[in-house]
């Protein structure tokens, strides 16, 4: 087995995938070192890998002004490489695509040349595509790469697709896996249900994205009748922007949770860790403000803990809401138990040893 093969393997069977933020300078400039450092602790913390390049990372990253999208594949991809062969650690790369085809094809082809193992294949900006024409694209690109699909929540650009698309998707030869991010639990049930019903069902991993009912996503055995057989399904892991703050403590609660997968009962604390994650999360990405903060927010709490210089993005106006900051305090007084401030401060300093 190479190391693709490992890697799509840890991907179906489950594991916490941060969607990574993309780390400038106080001229809005992007830092390589402050991004190496920022993968770093996130490999550290226990992710089983990292996806760049995708809302988290900046959409602005492709245009021509900022010209970022191979600059941050690569300086991902080399801490990738670095702490693989320090580790020996099989890490899960998942590079974001975007845009028509000619366009996801392209930056498909770049994932492929700086090694990445699949793509999360964005849907944003293409509602006057058919879902017709939008599987077609995913079968145009997942001839050059593996791909993961994507449910993106209206909010941000995305659509509602019918549960007819979610199983033709499924069918699909080289979809690997699915993330459900439309933060809607009818939307979410036709994707799981359509996966369910294809015949690729057991090669086709789940992953949650609804930043709103992780824990959830996480705990619900989905169980449907299909010609006659019960087929169950569950979330397999999450890719998550939400889970690029608090990594350590991400990993140590999705291990607790694949525990309880399967099991007849689930503690009542894990149902009560989830209400909390949510709360932190309506806080991180700026929910009472429609998420025009969410990259910003999520900047602030690795700010706090050392792990960001500042949370300047490329667009000058993407900042904190009015109150955000406010909420975020309030989360971090209400929920102590959920930070990772101490391993941030150790790993912070393990990290400027070695280079002094």
């Amino acid at each position: 087995m190479d190391r693709h093969e490992k890697a799509l393997e840890i991907l179906h069977n489950g594991t916490v995938i941060p969607a990574i933020p993309l780390v400038l300078d106080q001229n809005r400039k992007f830092a390589p070192l402050g991004q190496r450092r920022l993968v770093r602790y996130y490999l550290e913390a226990g992710a089983g890998g990292v996806a760049a390049a995708v809302h988290t990372t900046q959409f602005e990253i492709r245009d021509p002004e900022f010209d970022l999208l191979r600059p941050v594949l690569e300086t991902v991809a080399e801490e990738l490489d670095d702490f693989e062969k320090t580790s020996g650690k099989t890490l899960v790369r998942i590079a974001g695509v975007c845009g028509e085809t000619p366009q996801a094809r392209q930056e498909a082809l770049l994932a492929k040349e700086l090694g990445y193992d699949a793509i999360l294949l964005s849907p944003g900006g293409l509602n006057h595509l058919s879902e017709e024409e939008m599987l077609q694209r995913t079968e145009e690109v997942a001839a050059l790469m593996p791909v993961i699909g994507f449910y993106l929540q209206s909010s941000v650009g995305g659509r509602r697709f019918s549960f007819s698309y979610w199983k033709r998707l499924a069918d699909i030869q080289n979809v690997v896996a699915v993330k459900s991010a439309p933060f809607n639990r009818y939307q979410t049930l036709d994707l799981v249900r359509g996966c369910a019903a294809s015949s690729r069902r057991n090669e086709v991993a789940l992953y949650t994205g609804n930043d709103d009912n992780i824990v959830s996503d996480l705990l619900t055995p989905f169980c449907f009748d299909i010609d006659g057989q019960t087929i169950t399904k569950y979330f397999a892991g999450g890719l998550l922007g939400h889970w690029c703050v608090w990594t350590k403590k991400v990993a140590e609660q999705f291990a607790a949770i694949k525990a309880c997968q399967g099991k007849d009962s689930i503690p009542a604390q894990l149902l009560t860790l989830g209400a909390q994650i949510t709360d932190c999360n309506a806080a991180f990405f700026d929910v009472a403000n429609g998420f025009r903060g969410c990259i910003a927010g999520v900047h602030e709490v690795l700010r706090r803990q050392g792990l960001m210089e500042g949370i300047w993005c490329l667009n000058p106006e993407e900042t904190l809401s009015e109150g955000q900051m406010q909420e975020i305090d309030r989360v971090y007084r209400m929920y102590p138990a959920l930070n990772d401030d101490a391993f941030a401060r150790n790993f912070l300093e393990r990290w400027n040893s070695e280079r002094h």
